[in-house]
């Protein structure tokens, strides 16, 4: 019978299913044997949960595992020696590392000292669906017209799968940016609106335009310059002479330290820009 192999990388966009009677032995601290009508869901990031009958939890699963190798007839009857990689974080994983050759179809999931097997006695059903991430719908898609949502720190397109990163504290506004992208307001400093596309308009540039050179370094009196190093920060002119920075805080400025910074009000409360500072109320 012929074989057709596919290959996914890691964080594909897939999420496959099987079902039929299997038995599911999970190793790890101890090992735990079962037999069922079941079905596996094998996600893109590796995750795989057996589910039975009962209740929404599954009966076993392997987050994230490291490697997952799946074999499978390709008529759903039992076949030798084909097989077909899922997807692998680890280089040089062997997948077909299978011993049962003859079911209907194999999952093999591993993580280190943990692994999960799935052997189908019978296969009763195999599906494959796109799959993105679900988050609350934010705006349309300017390049494809799908929908926008925002999942954690990230807004993404559920049809072409553009992904934005949010910065902290980052709020997703109605209106939207010449680019046809939904707005931000960040808060570093004062309230500011960039759009969500950084290149089209970075938030270095907007807190740049506001508060760079505006207060002077406590320990030399050179300006304070508004700088990206990892994150947005306020580093000293005279660098390398004199070492003073700070990070811009998630928040606005509200008043002056007695040691010439600005105070900051956060969601914990209000702080000197130095957050060292013995000087702050």
């Amino acid at each position: 019978m012929p074989v057709t192999t596919e290959v996914l990388g890691d964080g594909g966009d897939a999420i496959r299913v099987l079902s039929g009677d299997c038995t599911v032995v999970a190793d790890g601290d101890r090992r735990e044997e079962r037999r069922g009508h079941v079905t596996v869901v094998i996600k893109p990031d590796n995750t795989v949960l057996v589910h039975d009958a009962d209740g929404y939890q599954p009966v076993a699963w392997l987050t994230r595992a490291a490697s997952v190798s799946c074999s499978r007839s390709e008529d759903g009857r039992e076949r030798q020696g084909a097989r077909t990689i899922v997807g692998s974080r680890i280089a040089g994983t062997d997948p077909s590392a299978i011993e049962d050759d003859g079911a209907a179809f194999t999952v093999d999931a591993r993580d280190g000292d943990e692994r999960l097997r799935v052997l189908a006695h019978t296969e009763d059903g195999y599906a494959s669906y796109p799959a993105t991430r679900a988050g609350h719908p934010v705006g349309e898609c300017p390049d494809c017209e799908g929908t926008l949502v925002r999942s954690g720190r990230a807004v993404s397109c559920i049809g072409c799968a553009e992904r934005y990163g949010l910065p902290d504290g980052a709020t997703v506004r109605e209106e939207r940016c010449s680019c046809g992208l939904p707005r931000l307001r960040v808060e570093r400093g004062a309230p500011l609106d960039v759009c969500l596309d950084r290149s089209c308009e970075p938030l270095l540039d907007a807190v740049q335009k506001r508060f760079d050179r505006e207060w002077d370094c406590p320990d030399c009196g050179e300006d304070l310059r508004v700088l990206q190093r990892g994150g947005i920060l306020l580093g000293c002119d005279a660098f390398p002479d004199c070492e003073g920075s700070f990070g811009m805080p998630t928040g606005t400025v509200v008043d002056d330290c007695e040691c010439g910074l600005p105070i900051f009000e956060l969601a914990s409360g209000r702080r000197c820009l130095d957050s060292a500072c013995d000087r702050q109320e």
